[in-house]
């Protein structure tokens, strides 16, 4: 399951996180965002046990997107112990962003 963040949910859901986080920044209008959502939600069924997947609207929650840099969409940052152990922007193949979570976040 992917939690939708929202300035209002953003210190329950990922600042107090007890497991490492995955999050989507993205927006509705942006083509690849569009085309990883469907990747992130795959991932987040197959590896929901071991982190928490979310994902950050751009438009709707401004702050949080300029709090982690974001300067180009869609970027994936990965978050354990509430701090960012790694960030990658852009279209990232399933395996490819398999592998990125396991390598920044263990």
């Amino acid at each position: 399951m992917v939690i939708i963040i929202t300035q209002d949910n953003f210190e329950k859901e990922i600042a107090q996180a007890t497991k490492p986080v995955v999050l989507d920044i993205y927006a509705t209008w942006c083509g690849p965002c569009q085309q990883m959502k469907p990747v992130f939600e795959k991932l987040a069924q197959e590896m929901g046990d071991q982190y928490i997947f979310a994902s950050i609207n751009v438009d709707e929650a401004r702050e949080l997107a300029i709090r982690y840099g974001v300067t180009s969409i869609p970027t994936f940052v990965f978050v354990k112990g509430g701090q960012i152990k790694g960030k990658e922007v852009g279209f990232i193949g399933k395996d490819s962003l398999k592998e990125k979570i396991k390598t920044y976040l263990g």
